[in-house]
């Protein structure tokens, strides 16, 4: 017979024991969280630098393309270029400002064409294109937003294209752009979700007032500027298949109709580079944290200034396809 004292004793033990196992299994859990959420950590850090040194690689590299002099390390033409360092990879994107519109100068018609390529309805589009032409210093003032410590008052030439966040009509989907339903029959490994590009990539302080680059603008730039949808597919997909060149560019020339006299190739002083970077793990693969910055890089080649490359602006967080 066993004793009732005995058998308390007992599941008691059995009660603490597991009591135990729950908090050791509890700990472990936490600390292999904080552990991932460290190695996470320093896997953002490390990309941060790869992708800051992947910039200043692509502005010197991209400072010979620009000179008239020197050897030339990126195709003419090229929108991107990747680069391998012993510490990871890095995708770097080649926007030249001339392949925006400058936002101080668009035309409205071209102004109503982009936004309804971005997805604008017609009614909220012209609301959006008289505040911007009031906020430049045209007419109905009334449909900016009020001026405050950030923005100055209608009547004055925009400073940077942030400041279209102050007219009013203007969301953050339609500055920054959004993602949005696919369309169409949908096969197997197809994205649900396409990107809709925004204003930021389409309009800039520093744009062109005249012919935009063919190898890196928007196709909502390309809409704007009279091309038709078969115009604007057709050119996609021959950039897509190698840097453009003249000779390509002039043999699609008949398709694009008049809009092809508003493009260009080359000859530009101010870039946007976009870099994006994976860092290399220590089994040799790469991590699934990717990190992405940018610079607006102005190239002077006068001779006035040394040295010949300035950093206009510097985005230590911004987005990539």
């Amino acid at each position: 017979m066993v004793c009732p004292t005995r058998g308390s004793a007992l599941l008691m033990v059995l009660w603490i024991s597991a009591a135990l196992a729950a908090v050791a299994f509890s700990l472990a859990n936490t600390v292999r969280g904080e552990t991932d959420r460290t190695s996470t950590a320093l896997d953002e850090v490390r990309g941060y630098y790869l992708a800051v040194g992947a910039v200043d690689r692509a502005a010197l590299e991209l400072l010979w393309d620009v000179s008239p002099q020197g050897e030339r390390k990126i195709k003419l033409g090229a929108a991107w270029v990747d680069y391998t360092f012993p510490t990871g990879v890095a995708h770097v994107e080649l926007i030249p400002e001339a392949a925006k519109l400058d936002v101080n100068s668009v035309p409205p018609d071209r102004l109503m064409r982009l936004l309804t390529a971005l997805g604008v309805e017609p009614g909220q589009a012209m609301e959006i294109t008289h505040g911007i032409l009031a906020r430049r210093g045209g007419d109905g003032g009334a449909l900016s937003a009020p001026p405050g410590p950030s923005f100055p008052g209608s009547g004055a030439s925009l400073q940077e294209v942030e400041e279209l966040l102050s007219v009013r009509g203007i969301t953050p989907e339609i500055f920054y752009g959004t993602y949005v339903p696919a369309q169409g029959d949908l096969g197997p490994g197809q994205p649900r979700l396409i990107r809709r590009s925004g204003l930021v990539e389409c309009l800039s302080v520093f744009g062109s007032q005249g012919p935009v680059d063919a190898s890196t603008a928007d196709p909502a730039v390309l809409a704007a500027l009279g091309m038709t949808p078969d115009g604007v597919q057709a050119l996609l997909r021959l950039r897509r298949i190698a840097p453009l060149t003249p000779e390509s560019l002039a043999q699609l020339a008949p398709m694009l109709g008049p809009a092809g006299q508003a493009l260009r190739l080359g000859n530009h002083s101010i870039f946007t580079l976009r870099a994006t970077a994976q860092v290399r793990l220590a089994n040799g693969q790469l991590s699934d944290m990717k990190r992405t910055v940018a610079a607006q890089v102005s190239y002077m080649l006068s001779g006035r200034y040394s040295p010949p490359i300035h950093i206009l602006r510097w985005y230590d967080t911004t987005w990539s396809n």
